[in-house]
């Protein structure tokens, strides 16, 4: 399985902040936004990882993250999305790395308490399809907000005034290599953007998709009241707390890699 970490856009909602750099390098307490999502592969023995970015800060992913050196990687692969085609979009510049391997796709604001293990070994067991990751929230209408009947995912609607679960489906996607195929077959939604919410119900359709529930708490950083709100949950969960987390789970994952 190969990690795709989607850290385009123009941040438009963190203004004037964004105005001189990518939100994604942006600091979430005491480390760069973009090292959280990279790290959540890296923990679930993902380590060929390809970034998706845009706009005129690109050049300084290069400069800060090199080839993944912090994470201990020897390679990091890079892709530039031109203008705002959304996150489908960007999901589409990929597919030459994926090179037919299965993917695991996060958001670059997406900062999660623990780790995406379990759920990526239960993807490797279901042998193809899709897989999202869901969070209980207190705003699901902020969010891709799914249906549920069971074990079954109903529909997704993006954004909904009435929701019809407490659920939000957080910025973590597993796919077959078949998801570039569904890309090439959406049209753009009503903002101008191929939408990776059409990419779920495409595979909802097919009755494919598979969603588990994330252990501890998650929440994006592409507001100034969810980045501050980041920052404060890794600050009193402490970075040396993360760190061990982190350890224990990239060993637990090496060793399950293959089977």
């Amino acid at each position: 399985m190969k990690g795709i970490v989607l850290a385009g856009g123009l941040g438009t909602r963190l203004r004037p902040l964004t105005s001189v750099t990518n939100k994604h390098l942006l600091p979430v307490y005491d480390k760069p936004m973009i090292y959280y999502p990279i790290q959540t592969l890296v923990n679930a023995g993902i380590t060929d990882i390809m970034i998706v970015t845009g706009g005129s800060s690109a050049g300084d992913f290069l400069k800060l993250l090199k080839n993944g050196r912090d994470f201990g990687l020897k390679h990091l692969n890079y892709t530039y999305q031109e203008g705002e085609g959304g996150i489908a979009d960007a999901l589409s510049l990929a597919e030459h790395f994926a090179a037919g391997s299965p993917v695991c796709v996060v958001l670059g604001d997406n900062i999660i308490e623990n780790n995406i293990c379990r759920a990526v070994r239960a993807y490797r067991h279901q042998g193809g399809g899709a897989k999202i990751l869901l969070k209980q929230v207190s705003d699901p209408q902020r969010f891709g907000v799914p249906e549920l009947e069971g074990r079954r995912v109903v529909r997704i609607e993006e954004k909904p005034r009435q929701p019809k679960s407490e659920y939000a489906v957080i910025g973590v996607y597993m796919y077959g290599s078949d998801v570039f195929e569904i890309v090439k077959t959406l049209r753009p939604s009503a903002r101008g953007e191929l939408e990776i919410t059409d990419v779920n119900n495409a595979y909802i359709e097919r009755d494919e998709m598979t969603w588990d529930e994330l252990d501890g708490w998650w929440t994006d950083a592409g507001t100034f009241e969810s980045l501050l709100h980041a920052s404060t949950l890794v600050a009193r969960t402490g970075a040396n707390k993360m760190d061990a987390v982190a350890d224990s789970a990239a060993r637990t994952a090496e060793a399950t890699v293959g089977k």
